[in-house]
């Protein structure tokens, strides 16, 4: 059983750790403990009840109006397969509505997975906010290989 709940700063060194153990695998981009700090209130936890271990992670951050991506979402090696990606990112996308997003969009690797939660892919250039918001910092900008996906 798990718990889903908004982060706090106790959170923050395992979801450092969560993040950056798949980016060092190539399989998102990397946090900072800067970012994470300054986005922290963007992200919910998923964390078993039994041991009080945080076995996943996802944020949902605001980019233009009505415009929101799902971002960092991770889930400990240990618990996938459990549902626990599409519990947050419903949860993400439910505060989103909360807030009045009618657009929501991911940049991925891990197009199958999105897939199955009802997003489509589309070409980066349909999201000039983003690109020209964050991606233009990224040291993969010239050479992004993530796929953009969107959900209306």
């Amino acid at each position: 059983m798990f718990e889903y709940r908004h982060a706090t700063f106790a959170d923050v060194e395992t979801m450092f750790t969560l993040i950056n153990d798949f980016a060092t695998e190539g399989l998102m981009l990397p946090k900072s403990y800067s970012t994470l700090y300054e986005i922290l209130p963007e992200f919910i936890v998923a964390v078993e009840i039994e041991t009080g271990k945080i076995a996943g992670c996802g944020a949902l951050h605001c980019t233009w109006a009505e415009l929101a991506e799902i971002r960092s979402l991770a889930v400990s090696k240990d618990f996938q397969r459990r549902g626990i990606g599409g519990e947050i990112v419903k949860r993400l996308l439910e505060d989103g509505k909360r807030l009045g997003v009618k657009k929501f969009f991911t940049l991925t690797y891990n197009t199958p997975f999105f897939a199955s939660v009802g997003f489509q892919i589309v070409e980066k250039e349909t999201l000039p906010q983003k690109i020209w918001r964050e991606c233009i910092d990224c040291p993969k900008f010239s050479k992004c290989d993530e796929i953009a996906m969107i959900l209306q």
